[in-house]
């Protein structure tokens, strides 16, 4: 039985778009109450009560675009509406900017401090705030009127103070929000580098399987058929040809690994040609640590320089990702390492001290899955968890009498 097809979903009005139409409505609301207060209370003509209303409106609409053009457009009306009322109905209403007036700017103020930031946002609030103390200097007809002064006064205190708190409100707001969006981008980033981490490690463990089996096959076809005319004197001319052949065959398809390998390892760098770290470097690991200011003690005893190649390498890489880890998500906390040869066992111990910041750890574990990866490899043991103070411990045991044949598949783990 088919399935009825889906409706379709109406796609969700974004936030922009959500307060634009908040700014329209009020907007709207103001102007419907401003041009019948401006007419009635204080005997503005009708049509310049409708031309400077519709300013004064639109104004905050206009703000979120362009914001210049909306604050010259905001002060001219809101200068030249004061000047056009009667004397004698002044003193029965606010004045010189009545409620409506009032609400306009400071949503104005609100609108271009939260969209364009503080510094633009100080603008409209000092203008309009100067603006507001023309009217009662030029209307000196209007301020004879006994008790206007003091209810002009008053008014310009609360136009002042309303405005000043809205500007405080949009500003920190704003702020908010943009810290709230950067959290977010560092989070993603995270995560990004985190499935690219992730990724690595798989292209690296293909890689490592690759090398330690197909690659090692090859090998010994390639020397097999190289050598059969020596090991088989009894083989003619042509089944001579046909092994010479197979070994060519075979030296081209290592070639082809070893480049298909490099791809794998490095993904966008070279592949590494310099010589592999061991035990004797790592005094200057430790130093390069101590230059970022992280407190690290170091303490090599025993015969840990007789140590097999492959074990020096593994050892390098533990210490090198332990302190890795330790800067990362122990941060500020003393760090000592310890390496040392106890028997047949070359053992290194990485421990650092409780962190300043005790908030959880983040991370896929990857590196510590490395780490382990490197240790059974060479037959060692390995071990990695919380320590009695608050602090953490790595801690690696790698045989000091390793295969000969085990460096190739250690030596090339990045």
């Amino acid at each position: 039985m088919a399935r009825p097809p889906r409706t379709k979903r109406t796609a969700r009005m974004s936030r922009r778009t959500a307060a634009l139409a908040s700014v329209g409505i009020v907007a709207i609301t103001l102007y419907s109450i401003l041009v019948p207060v401006q007419t009635a209370l204080y005997g503005t003509s009708l049509p310049l009560s409708f031309l400077l209303g519709a300013a004064l409106c639109v104004a905050p609409l206009l703000a979120v675009s362009h914001p210049r053009w909306a604050i010259l457009l905001f002060c001219s009306a809101s200068f030249t509406l004061p000047l056009l009322v009667v004397a004698g109905l002044a003193t029965e209403a606010p004045w010189p900017w009545s409620v409506p007036v009032l609400l306009a700017f400071v949503l104005l103020v609100g609108v271009v401090t939260f969209v364009h930031g503080a510094r633009l946002g100080a603008f409209p609030l000092v203008i309009g705030a100067a603006l507001s103390l023309t009217a009662p200097l030029l209307r000196g007809d209007v301020m004879a009127t006994e008790g206007v002064v003091s209810a002009v006064t008053a008014n310009l205190i609360v136009t002042t103070s309303v405005s000043a708190a809205m500007y405080l409100v949009a500003a920190l707001t704003a702020g908010r929000m943009r810290v709230a969006a950067e959290l977010s981008r560092e989070r993603e980033h995270s995560a990004l580098e985190e499935s690219r981490r992730a990724l690595v490690e798989e292209r690296t463990r293909i890689a490592r399987e690759l090398h330690d089996v197909i690659a090692h096959s090859m090998s010994v076809i390639q020397v097999q058929a190289s050598t059969a005319r020596y090991r088989l004197p009894g083989i003619g001319d042509e089944a001579s040809g046909e092994f010479d052949s197979i070994a060519a065959t075979a030296r081209t398809s290592l070639t082809e690994m070893r480049r298909m390998l490099g791809v794998l390892r490095t993904e966008d760098q070279s592949a590494e040609l310099t010589p592999q770290q061991g035990i004797e470097d790592i005094p200057s690991l430790v130093d390069t640590f101590r230059r970022a200011g992280v407190t690290i003690g170091l303490q090599i005893t025993g015969a840990v320089a007789d140590a097999p190649s492959a074990a020096q390498i593994a050892m390098f890489r533990i210490v090198q990702e332990a302190l890795s880890n330790a800067v990362r998500h122990a941060a500020g906390a003393a760090v000592t390492v310890r390496l040392t040869s106890e028997g047949d066992m070359l053992v290194v111990r990485v421990r650092n001290g409780t962190p300043s910041d005790t908030s959880p750890a983040t991370g896929g574990g990857y590196g510590l899955r490395g780490m382990r990866e490197r240790v059974e490899i060479l037959g060692g043991t390995f071990t990695a968890g919380p320590t009695s103070d608050g602090g953490w411990e790595v801690a690696a045991a790698l045989p000091l009498s390793v295969d000969a044949n085990a460096p190739a598949s250690i030596e090339e783990i990045p």
